[in-house]
This record gives structure tokens, C-alpha cells and sequence, in this order.
């Protein structure tokens, strides 16, 4: 049997609970907001995978990992996603993203999905009446894992296990 596999940073619990808040700041928003306990940084979305794909891969994160050192993240704005998707442009956002200060360790600009809008009910708002979404957030945390998830699409929405934790070497 084959898994959907992607490989994420997960985030503390006291940063989840954060970012969960900010769902009540725009209650008018037409959006499906992301489950607290699936909020998380992808790093890479490998698709498909077969059981034995899936035992190579935890093999080779886990040498990888451990040969890596703890690092930070520090995440700096809520706004509209993709970056490109500007009200200002007339063009309608997907997604309310979360994004942060480059990663240089991973070489990553990392996001975070707080919500996906629902296209359709954002277009039939008045313009004016279209929440502007650009706040300025400081929120940090240390990476000692990186961990290999399994993603199972369910009709509520999906459901994220963690298959394997990668400790990083630390500081």
C-alpha cells in the first residue's frame, strides 16, 4: 500500500495555540481554517510512497538529522499566500499563510497554512469588505526534529501521523 509522505517541521504546542487565535480576528473570512494539531512547516512533499520507499527515506533523514544542529525559527507575518497573490492585483488569494525569517540551515522561506479560502464566497464579497490580512507577528522556536509525516485525506479534511522523528544533533 502506498502513503501520501512529506517531511515537516511540527510546531510547539504554545505556537500552535498562538496561531490558532488568529482564526477569531477575522471571523467574516471565508475560509477553511487549518486544524490546530495539523499546523506545521513542509519542507517536502514527496508524494506517493511504498513501505519500502518510506523505511529508505526514514534511514537516510535520520543520518542526515543527525549530522544537522538545532536551529530557530522565528515567524514574522500573517498574510495572504502564495506571495504573489495581491489583493491589490485583483487577484484572489488562496491561502492565509504564516511566513518567517529565511531558514539558512535548510535553505527555506518557511510557511505555515493557516487557512484556505473559499474562492468562490472571497470573490462575492464587495472588495471593501475583504479583511486586509498583513500583520506583523514575532513568534520563535527551536528545531530539534525533523519528522517524516503521513498524510491520509479524510472527508473533514486531512489527518497528519508522524511516522518518524529525526532528532538533530543539537546546539
Amino acid at each position: 500500500m502506498r502513503q501520501r509522505i512529506f517531511i515537516a517541521i511540527n510546531l510547539p504546542e504554545n505556537i500552535k495555540n498562538r496561531l490558532e487565535k488568529y482564526k477569531e480576528k477575522w471571523p467574516d473570512l471565508p475560509a477553511k481554517w487549518t486544524k490546530k494539531e495539523n499546523l506545521h512547516i513542509t519542507l517536502e512533499f514527496l508524494g506517493y510512497l511504498s513501505d519500502e520507499e518510506i523505511m529508505d527515506l526514514c534511514q537516510k533523514i535520520k543520518k542526515t538529522a543527525a549530522k544537522k544542529k538545532s536551529f530557530d525559527i522565528r515567524l514574522n507575518r500573517i498574510c495572504y499566500g502564495p506571495p504573489k497573490k495581491s489583493l491589490n492585483a485583483g487577484i484572489i488569494p488562496r491561502m492565509v499563510w504564516v511566513t518567517g525569517d529565511r531558514i539558512k540551515e535548510i535553505n527555506l522561506n518557511p510557511h505555515i497554512t493557516l487557512a484556505r479560502i473559499k474562492t468562490w464566497e472571497f470573490r462575492q464579497m464587495e472588495t471593501g469588505e475583504r479583511p486586509e490580512i498583513n500583520e506583523d507577528i514575532d513568534l520563535s522556536f527551536e528545531v530539534n526534529s525533523i519528522e517524516i509525516m503521513e498524510s491520509r485525506l479524510k472527508r473533514g479534511g486531512p489527518e497528519y501521523f508522524v511516522l518518524e522523528s529525526c532528532e538533530l544533533k543539537g546546539q
